[in-house]
């Protein structure tokens, strides 16, 4: 028997309302060349000369997220699960986000998990949600209860588990620079909230992965 399909309409304030005052694509060339004069280099030299387009191009791929709403990903659920009603968890989501301090890269990888009351969502829209999220200036604290948050908010289930894994390129690159130190975020929802075992459960299942 095919799935139950469910369409549920998401809250709009997951998406980030949208700048007026966006600039031109010219404009934002013309600030990184001057963004290159301020390093000390000439933005006029031969291997310079296109970075002001490739910036462009890659900050619109970066931070894509801003056009995007997470909620939107988890609209569609499905209802035929077999009476499945245990924890779902989708492990080692890797992301590639920016501190909002510093513009410098977040690099990790996102556990969640959920306990669904009547229905489900595809595996693959956790994974967009996570993207969506890391796709915008971040701190990693705020994007771990973003992502709880969003999916407690549409799927409704009895509970939500986050966990964040990243390294931050502002302590490796600049300031302290101690290379290889984690930063390790969580929060619970529901049923795993209030319930001690359940985090325990879901940690224990995530470590089980390597």
């Amino acid at each position: 028997m095919d799935a139950v399909i469910k369409k549920i309409m998401p809250p709009s304030e997951y998406m980030e309302k949208p700048v007026t005052d966006r600039p031109t694509e010219a404009e934002v060339e013309a600030a990184v060349r001057t963004l290159l004069r301020w390093t000390g280099d000439n933005p006029e030299r031969e291997g310079l000369i296109d970075t002001p387009k490739r910036v462009t191009k890659a900050f619109r791929e970066m931070f894509n997220g801003y056009d995007m709403c997470p909620a939107d990903e988890l609209g569609r659920t499905f209802e035929e699960v077999a009476g499945y009603d245990d924890l779902v968890i989708v492990r080692n989501i890797k992301f590639h986000s920016h501190c909002e301090h510093h513009m410098v890269p977040i690099i990790g990888k996102a556990h969640v998990g959920y306990l669904p009351d009547g229905k489900v969502v595809g595996l693959s829209k956790i994974a967009r949600v996570v993207d969506i999220f890391a796709h915008r200036l971040q701190t990693q604290e705020a994007m771990t209860a973003q992502i709880a948050g969003v999916i407690q908010d549409v799927l409704n289930p009895r509970g939500v588990a986050v966990m964040l894994e990243a390294e931050h390129m502002c302590m490796a690159m600049r300031g302290i620079r101690k290379q290889d130190s984690t930063t390790l975020t969580s929060t619970f929802t529901g049923v795993f909230k209030d319930t001690p075992e359940e985090q325990v459960r879901f940690v224990t299942m995530v470590r089980a992965g390597g």
